[in-house]
């Protein structure tokens, strides 16, 4: 999956982007914190991942 399109589905749950790194960008969200890696495709498997630790709704791919 692509980055922009995780990105778009933790925006539209109120996640907030905490810090910007090198390798990594942190997403706080309902109290929770997850990494995000900046790779242009994100295996589906770490997308859903992300999404369960932040305790939103896990994305569905096509």
């Amino acid at each position: 999956m692509k980055r922009r399109v995780l990105m778009a589905w933790l925006k539209r749950h109120n996640c907030i982007v905490e810090r910007e790194g090198k390798a990594h960008t942190q997403v706080y969200c309902r109290g929770k914190n997850a990494s995000v890696p900046r790779h242009k495709e994100i295996n589906t498997f770490t997308a859903r991942g992300i999404c369960r630790d932040l305790g939103i709704p896990v994305i569905e791919t096509k």
